[in-house]
Formats: structure tokens, sequence, C-alpha cells
């Protein structure tokens, strides 16, 4: 035992979260919470943990979302008191509704410095609401918590599959030399928590719709499938590849024969970048089953769904089928045509001189031209393979992604969760760090509009002394909040004040932003400018493409 019992409840802590299969720490700096950092320390000396040291507690808590979300094990957030613990709350809000493990760890003053104004202290037991388990635990004492107690702590919140907080309490000293004779035993990732609700068999139906939200998962593309029924996945659903894709879904489901035709629809994930969805889901002659995904709540927007953990399709190989999913691709083929700078294919397989020079015209003006939105969602999707990661902010891209990229089976995260535009950048950091610890060899992307990037410029603050993330920042600058342009808002408000109060202009100079952290920037304003950026070796990097307003 050291001379500090802080101290040695850090070292148990932590080397019982090692041994139940936590590989990476976040860790921000803080008196109170010493003995964690230190602990932390020593155990990644000894190569038993990653330990990525963040300033800021906000983006600390989105790059420990990242990394949970790629490596699918729970990551600590270690804090000190006070207002470093309330930081955390946007991050833990998002891990709930989407069911991502994060243990938070913050330090507190113990109960005899509660209630008297003492520096940094305040009511952290509970601050993240009912629905986050928080465990207060009293300030350690030679020989407690016993070693018994602190695995029961660590297993039950390894079952709890979302954000679990364990508020702790520590007197002075708060710290010890820091002594660890071994390095414990990693555990294995711990086990998905098991599907709430029975599962229930499903047979081939007229009008049967498969809808994916986001971390759907491919389990909604094999259902589909399975049904022959037509797939309506987000780009964030990761299940937006296979013969039944309907790309143009929304505007299908407005479209008579297709969507009033629609007398059942089962849904995955968590679908939130169109009104058609839940406005199909609200129509009293549409059966509607929802396989509950890990988070908070079960997607039921008009609540009256079945609710079910899983489901299971009754269908022989090679049943026939009736022609309906073939409608709805066939037709969502012909509504997402080819961007207008595509060449005349035709042209290029012609003998005649003057055809082949059209075509070779038509390449070059293509390469020349100025990038939009459509463009550069279609060379992000276009540069991003299997062994790459997407992340996608929320913006006016990720649904311009979502209106017209085609399918392609390669991992995208967004954090649709709450669907704020909160810590993208870091978590897409995260995502890049525990993408690369797993072995992938490629690069993380992450495509945003300027203020989303603005709202995480934290997240560009990268530690010395830790390894960068393989990371590309895309940011389509289009000085603002345009957004809202879509909106019925933009119809109605006085133009100065819809300039002031909802778009924000914003005229930051994203070079001088890079070079203050470190980073590289290439402003791209061409198609042949943006894919070599998007294709040149070295991250990180910030590529900034300019978008008309």
């Amino acid at each position: 035992m050291s001379a500090s019992p802080a101290t040695d409840f850090a070292v148990a802590l932590l080397g019982e979260l090692v041994r139940s299969g936590v590989r990476d720490l976040v860790l921000c700096p803080g008196s109170r919470s010493q003995a964690l950092a230190l602990a932390a320390a020593e155990y990644e000396r000894l190569g038993a943990l990653r330990l990525h040291v963040r300033v800021d507690e906000r983006s600390a808590a989105f790059l420990a979302l990242g990394i949970a979300i790629e490596s699918g094990r729970p990551v600590p957030v270690v804090t000190t008191s006070g207002t470093a613990v309330a930081n955390l709350h946007p991050a833990v809000l998002e891990a709930w509704h989407s069911g991502v493990p994060l243990l938070l760890l913050t330090a507190d003053r113990p109960a005899e410095l509660h209630g008297v104004g003492a520096n940094q202290t305040t009511v952290q037991d509970g601050v993240f609401g009912p629905a986050v388990p928080t465990t207060d635990v009293p300030a350690p004492v030679p020989g407690s918590p016993s070693a018994e107690e602190v695995r029961a702590l660590v297993a039950a919140a390894a079952r709890a599959g979302g954000p679990v907080h364990l508020n702790l309490a520590f007197r002075e000293p708060l710290s010890a030399a820091v002594t660890i004779a071994d390095a414990p035993a990693p555990g294995e990732r711990p086990a998905r928590p098991a599907p709430r609700g029975e599962v229930v068999d499903l047979e081939r139906a007229p009008g049967t719709v498969v809808v994916a939200g986001a971390r759907a998962g491919e389990d909604a593309e094999r259902v589909a499938r399975e049904l022959d029924a037509p797939l309506l996945a987000e780009v964030s659903s990761g299940a937006r590849f296979g013969p039944q894709l309907v790309v143009a879904y929304r505007e299908l489901l407005r479209e008579p024969g297709f969507g009033d035709a629609v007398r059942r629809a089962i849904v995955f994930g968590h679908p939130t970048l169109s009104r058609e969805v839940p406005a199909l889901l609200g129509r009293p002659e549409v059966e509607t089953i929802v396989v509950r995904a890990p988070g908070a709540e079960a997607y039921d927007p008009a609540r009256r769904a079945r609710v079910v953990g899983g489901v299971r399709v009754l269908a022989p190989p090679g049943a026939p089928h009736d022609g309906w999913s073939r409608r709805w691709v066939a037709a969502s083929r012909a509504l997402v045509d080819a961007p207008s700078h595509a060449p005349d294919l035709e042209a290029s397989r012609s003998a005649t001189p003057a055809a082949q020079a059209a075509y070779a015209r038509q390449v070059l003006a293509g390469l020349r031209r100025p990038v939009d939105r459509r463009a550069l969602v279609e060379a992000v999707w276009a540069a991003t393979w299997p062994h790459d990661r997407l992340v996608l902010g929320a913006s006016r891209l990720i649904r311009e992604a979502d209106r017209v990229v085609p399918g392609k089976r390669i991992r995208v995260h967004a954090n649709r969760g709450l669907a704020g535009i909160d810590g993208t950048v870091s978590t897409a950091a995260g995502v890049a760090l525990a993408a690369t610890a797993g072995g992938a060899r490629g690069v993380t992307r992450v495509l945003l509009g300027d203020l989303t990037l603005l709202h995480d410029v934290g997240g560009l603050l990268l530690p010395p002394g830790e390894d960068a993330p393989r990371l590309q920042v895309v940011v389509g600058n289009d000085g603002g909040g345009t957004i809202f342009d879509s909106l019925e808002v933009a119809a109605s408000a006085d133009p100065a004040a819809m300039e002031r109060v909802l778009r924000t202009p914003q005229r930051v100079s994203f070079a001088s932003l890079a070079a203050a952290y470190g980073w590289e920037h290439r402003a791209v304003a061409t198609a042949s400018e943006l894919d070599e950026a998007l294709t040149a070796p070295g991250t990180p990097v910030l590529i900034e493409v300019a978008l008309p307003r």
C-alpha cells in the first residue's frame, strides 16, 4: 500500500478495467483526479493502456465516443471536479441515445467539503440525469474499498451497454508514487448486450419496405434481401448497399404507386434524415415493426409500432417475387441522374476523331469545374473504400450525400443519436485512432460544414508524444449555416434577421486555423484539385472546399 489511499484505489480500479477489456483511456488534466492520471500513465508505460490526453473535457468525451464506436469497447473518460464534469454532458447524451459504452470517471471532493462553499465543488451525483446510472463512491481509506468491491463496481458498469458514471471522491494526500508490480492480463472485448424483446418471424408480404437509419448495420440489408423488399437506407446506416437499395427513397415515398402502396415497414436503427419516413410510419394502414437498436429509446414516432428484439425471415430460397422491389430500384435509378458533368461515354468509344476530341474536352471541363455540394459528397464517397472510415457531420452535406450517393459497403458513422453538431472532429479523431489500433490500413475522412468544424475546433489540438490520427477533415465552407435556407423559416423570416441569427455568417481563415494547430491545409476549388487532395498521402490535413451560398 502507498501513502495515499487515492492512489491505491486508482491503481486497483484501472487494473480491473484493463482486465474487463478496456484498452483506451481518455484523460483531462486536473488536481483532484491526479491519482487516476498518474496510475493511467503507469499502465500506459507497461503497455496495458493506450492513453489519450486532452485539454478540453467536451472534446475529450467525444474522442472517447469515437473510440468506443469503432472499437466496440467501453472507453473511460477521467476528469477533475466541478465544471469539468458538466462539459462531458453533450457526449454523454449522444452516447445514451446511441447506446455507446462510455465510462465517466469524475473526481469529486469528499463529503465533508460539500455544502460549505468549497472550491470546485458542486453536486455531481446524478448530474447527467436519471437515465445515466451513477455510483457515488466515497473517498477511499486504507483497505477500503476492497478488491472484491472494485471488481463489483467495474462489473456493474460493464453491463450497462451505454454511458455509466462513477463519481469518485478523493481526500488528501491526493496521490503518491505509483508502483505496479505487473501489468494485468488484458481481458477480452465485452460481449454486446443481448437484444431486448422477442425475435419475431416474418414472411414475404406485398407492400413491405425495410427502413435503415443510423447504425442499423448490415442486418437491415440482409433482411431486405430475404424479404425481397425495397431497402430505404440512410447514408449513415451501415446498410447502404446491395441489390435492394433505393437511393431516391424520399422522392418515391411521395410518388403515387410507391409510397401510398406501402403496407408494412420493418425499421432498423434511428432514421433522422428525412421527413418522409416518419410520415410513412404515421399512416394508420402501415404496419410498423421496429427492431430495437442499442440506445435509450426505440424509434416509434407514431407511438404505435411493434418493438421487437430481432426478426427472422421465413422465406425459402428462390421464392418467387412480384416485382415490387424491382420497380422501386428501377424508379430510383431513373430519378438519381448522373452528375451533370459526366462525359458522354458513347463518344469515348467512337472512332470519329471529332467525337473523341469532344469527349476529351468534356473530361477536361469536368476536371476544371467548380465544386458544388453534390460534387463534394460524390468525390468523398468515391475516394472512400472498405479499409477507410467516413464520418459525416450534421450539416447540409449529410443530407446531400443521403440524396445522391450510390450503394457502397463502407464504414460510415454520424452522431445521429441527437443529431447535434457537437464534437464531430473529436469523434472522427477517435474513430481514426481506434481504426488504426485495430489494424485498418486506410484513412478516416470527416465531411462537415464550416460551423460544425468551428463548434469543435478544439478537436484539432493534438498533444505531442501521441500518435496523430490518420484523419482528413474535409470542410465545405459556405460562410455560415445555409442549412436554414431549406427550412420553412426562410420563406417567412426577415432576410436581415435570418442572416444574423440563423445563418450566423463567419469569416474565419481556415488556413490560419490549421497552421495554429499544426495541421496541413489544402484549399481546393476544382474537381481535379479535390480528387488530388482526397487521395494525397499525409495526414492530418484540413481540406477546405469553398461552396456557394
